[in-house]
């Protein structure tokens, strides 16, 4: 019997260090995924890039008409800025892009959890999101501006039907994806139905929706630019078609480097805003 024992002593020692070793191998596995980036790990990117560029502008690989160089690019962004150029063109886009992204985003979150909650809003709205939702919304601005004329309202309308449908498409399978379990067990702890809507179904909607709210957000400028390119004196768009025209490279990638800056600007908003309302996640 001792000698029975005595055998399993050094298996049961093997087995505890493989245990050992497999935990440790697991924390260290988890602490490596949890490890904190530095603040300054995001900039690394866009100043490489910019180096990059600014190497092969000095080396005269590129012609400076197609591509000039981050620092004359600069240059001419701070004398127009210091002008009131640049000032009213930003102020112009902002303001169009404020007001459509605004109007698309509420009105598509609540259809959105209209078609979610109601069966019959479902099956008679569906098919008529699904169906106009791949019509290039830009396809659409000479109507548009046939119906509401030549002004803000164009604009306005073009940026909120871009963000209106995958808002509206993000929120209502962010709806139909929460977990049945969850509805069931609020149900049965008493809570109420408009409870169950606050409590249970938009926060699990909500990862859904700002999934949506950011495609959203990269349409949006998409829509602004080609409105303001078409049917506005004043704005980002139409100051890079402008430049574009006249073939003065500088001024020209100042709107498309500033359209890079709004798009980051969105994409850094919604992502706070997120971690805001999405504690958990």
């Amino acid at each position: 019997m001792s000698q029975a024992s005595n055998e399993s002593i050094p298996e049961r020692t093997a087995h505890a260090s493989a245990q050992g070793l497999q935990r440790h191998v697991i924390r260290n596995r988890v602490s490596f995924l949890e490890q904190k980036i530095p603040a300054y790990a995001s900039v690394l990117g866009i100043v490489g890039l910019l180096l990059l560029w600014e190497i092969i502008c000095r080396l005269g690989l590129v012609p400076p008409l197609f591509l000039p160089a981050p620092t004359l690019i600069l240059s001419d962004g701070w004398e127009m800025l210091s002008s009131g150029e640049l000032h009213e063109n930003i102020l112009a886009s902002l303001s169009r892009i404020i007001v459509g992204y605004g109007i698309g985003a509420v009105s598509g979150i609540l259809i959105g959890l209209i078609l979610g909650f109601s069966r019959w809003a479902d099956a008679v709205l569906s098919p008529v999101v699904y169906s106009i939702y791949p019509i290039p919304k830009i396809a659409l601005l000479p109507l548009i501006i046939l119906w509401l004329g030549i002004g803000e309202a164009p604009k306005f309308t073009m940026i909120a039907l871009g963000v209106f449908f995958p808002v509206v498409i993000n929120t209502f399978s962010g709806v139909k994806n929460v977990d049945p379990i969850w509805i069931k067990a609020a149900v049965t702890f008493g809570s109420s139905h408009l409870n169950v809507i606050r409590k249970v179904i938009l926060p699990g909607a909500l990862p859904m929706i700002f999934a949506g709210l950011k495609l959203a957000a990269g349409t949006s400028l998409l829509l602004l630019v080609s409105a303001e390119m078409i049917a506005a004196q004043q704005g980002i768009g139409s100051m890079i078609l402008h430049y574009g025209n006249l073939m003065i490279t500088t001024k020209l990638m100042v709107g498309v480097l500033l359209l890079s800056l709004l798009g980051l600007l969105f994409n850094r908003g919604l992502q706070w805003l997120e971690r805001k309302l999405l504690p958990w996640k």
